[in-house]
């Protein structure tokens, strides 16, 4: 019996410091992009050890970075990277010379499927869910970006946000941290400056609120979505909701305060201004007195 016990322990510590090993050499050829020698250990690794969930981010690094593109372009428009401005004879802009980044899609959607098996095997792996994330929103595939934040949250209430992260090893943090990570996702929504993707951003925030109703940040995020088109009463209603749960959240006082101006309904915005100059910090008394003033004249 203590022969196989032993003979069980070498095989397992066998077996780790091989997944060990390749991980190592792996990304020793990510550092010198050495594509060819990246493919051969993880051919290697996938014989020794199919199911390994390093192999999996592996995979999916590999194809993602495979797929990676730049190009020289020209263009009348500014481009997004580095480049060049060209001038014509009379010394006027006459274009831009510059690198463009693109994605090959088959090469991507190899690395999307591993990531997805990864993501069948070891579905507490949030590593390897925000890692598909960040390459959508890459792409930018946004209907996907926002598809696989709903899935993820969702999950998050099966397994009570008991997340791993790289190695298996247990992410800390729990609810609170998972929900500012989700916050992210919606800032990188809205910073794209696409009213058409205020729509996605609903559709997160009324996910969150599925399952963390008190959540005042997603509160806040879909009033944003209705108060930037002019849906004010809908806009006011979440941060309403907001308000009761921290009647002393200053910024949701002055969103409310906010939402009311742009109504038109002047009592009701001074009144929830001077909420703010009660409960605010210094830089947001300050604001919400200027607004009271302006709005009494």
């Amino acid at each position: 019996m203590k022969r196989i016990l032993r003979t069980l322990i070498a095989i397992l510590i066998s077996q780790f410091g091989f997944s060990q090993d390749y991980q190592s050499d792996f990304q020793k050829y990510c550092q010198t992009n050495d594509t060819i020698n990246q493919l051969k250990v993880l051919t290697e690794w996938n014989s020794a050890s199919p199911k390994d969930a390093e192999l999996y981010t592996s995979y999916f690094n590999y194809h993602f970075m495979k797929s990676k593109q730049e190009v020289l372009a020209l263009s009348n428009d500014k481009l997004n990277g580095e480049g060049f401005v060209l001038k014509d004879s009379l010394n006027q802009t006459a274009g831009f010379l510059g690198s463009e980044i693109y994605f090959d899609q088959k090469e991507l959607e190899k690395g999307l499927n591993k990531i997805d098996e990864g993501i069948k095997l070891y579905p507490n792996r949030l590593d390897m869910r925000f890692g598909k994330i960040y390459a959508l929103g890459q792409i930018p595939d946004w209907e996907s970006f926002t598809s696989e934040i709903i899935k993820t949250i969702e999950y998050s209430s099966t397994n009570n946000n008991n997340w791993t992260w790289s190695d298996n090893e247990k992410r800390n943090g729990g609810e609170t941290n998972f929900l500012l990570d989700i916050q992210t996702y919606q800032i990188q929504l809205y910073d794209t400056g696409n009213d058409d993707l205020l729509k996605n951003m609903r559709e997160i925030a009324n996910e969150v609120l599925k399952y963390y109703p008190n959540h005042i940040e997603s509160l806040s995020n879909l009033s944003i979505t209705y108060l930037l088109t002019g849906e004010y009463d809908k806009g006011i209603e979440p941060l309403l909701r907001a308000e009761k749960i921290n009647p002393k959240d200053y910024i949701v006082l002055s969103n409310i305060a906010q939402g009311y101006k742009l109504k038109g309904d002047k009592e009701k915005a001074i009144a929830y201004y001077e909420k703010t100059v009660e409960y605010g910090d210094e830089r947001a008394k300050e604001y919400a007195i200027q607004q009271i003033i302006e709005l009494k004249q």
